[in-house]
């Protein structure tokens, strides 16, 4: 696991992120690594978690290229160059289901 994700999904957990999963994306795109799908029971919740990540991202000197999502967003997504998040509010990831979608890439067992 790469520091960048480490830090990530540490964050993650740290701050109330439900059914996290790493997805290995080394063998599909020359452009990223990972994604890491996660969700999140409401959107305060989700916007202090992306509020936590860019702080420990930049505390460490992780780049991170940019932040799609607006306040009423049920989808934010944060592009890390190496690792993609995305963090769905509520049942919003049933509806667009990158588990599935995605579901044959090998999945990075979190510690």
């Amino acid at each position: 696991m790469s520091n960048a994700l480490k830090l990530i999904v540490d964050t993650i957990e740290q701050h109330h992120g439900e059914a996290i999963r790493v997805l290995d994306f080394r063998s599909q795109s020359a452009s990223y690594d990972y994604f890491v799908i996660v969700t999140a029971s409401n959107s305060r919740l989700a916007w202090a978690m992306v509020d936590y990540l860019e702080e420990v991202l930049s505390q460490h000197s992780v780049p991170l290229r940019s932040c799609e999502g607006q306040a009423d967003s049920r989808w934010i997504l944060l592009d890390c160059y190496d690792v993609i998040v995305h963090i769905f509010i509520g049942e919003e990831r049933a509806v667009y289901q990158l588990d599935q979608l995605w579901g044959d890439l090998p999945e990075v067992r979190i510690e």
